[in-house]
């Protein structure tokens, strides 16, 4: 991790579990929030001078009956996520289950005024925000047939540590999730990431396979 600014992961959760917040300087943390407001969290990033921040969320909606290019890249690697629904189906399903997507909405909502989304292509300026996923992060550095959602707590910790990060200090899966999105925003700084996805429906960015020797299948691309 050279790129010796701070940066940020944040983890989105529903309104029981919170979101949660890990800002790294190199290798330490130095800030680590649970259940905090997205303006909080956004202090804090201000307060550490972040220069870009990762978020665990769709920064974009799908926009009519196509899904996102970014999740249907993944899927064609066999890395799986949940489908982002439109906006409205979203808002008519009674099951609850898209209130952490609407929190991850709120969050981008507040950052990108200050953090610009990221735009693939484009230079990066002085903050950024953009999503990532901690299982694709976890393919990247293993190999998607070594990465296992069963495992995720030991695996993650494992890439963490690995990094140097000490991961002791996570308490939960939701802490290590947002030092996973913070360790990808160092390798964006970096320049060393992978972008899926397009204009329109927004990009998903994980660790490139290059980095630190990774172990995975060369049959990874994207478009």
């Amino acid at each position: 991790m050279s790129s010796g600014r701070a940066v940020a992961g944040i983890d989105i959760g529903g309104d029981r579990k919170g979101n949660h917040l890990v800002i790294l300087r190199g290798t330490q943390i130095v800030c680590n929030l649970r259940k905090e407001t997205p303006e909080r969290m956004l202090e804090k990033c201000f307060e550490f001078e972040v220069a870009a921040v990762g978020i665990d969320a769709p920064c974009r909606w799908r926009i009519g009956e196509a899904g996102r290019q970014a999740e249907k890249s993944l899927a064609q690697q066999r890395i799986f996520s949940f489908a982002t629904p439109t906006r409205e189906m979203a808002m008519s399903s009674k099951s609850g289950f898209y209130g952490w997507m609407f929190n991850g909405e709120r969050v981008y909502d507040v950052f990108a005024p200050h953090f610009p989304l990221f735009k693939n292509g484009e230079e990066i300026g002085d903050r950024v925000c953009f999503e990532t996923f901690p299982h694709a992060i976890t393919c990247a550095y293993l190999g998607k047939e070594v990465a296992s959602a069963k495992k995720k707590g030991t695996q993650r910790r494992e890439i963490l540590q690995r990094e140097g990060v000490e991961a002791t200090l996570l308490r939960s899966i939701d802490d290590v999730d947002a030092a996973l999105c913070a360790l990808t925003a160092n390798y964006l700084l970096e320049g060393r990431v992978v972008a899926y996805g397009d204009e329109l429906g927004g990009f998903i960015v994980v660790p490139a396979p290059s980095v630190h020797g990774m172990r995975v299948s060369s049959d990874l691309s994207h478009d």
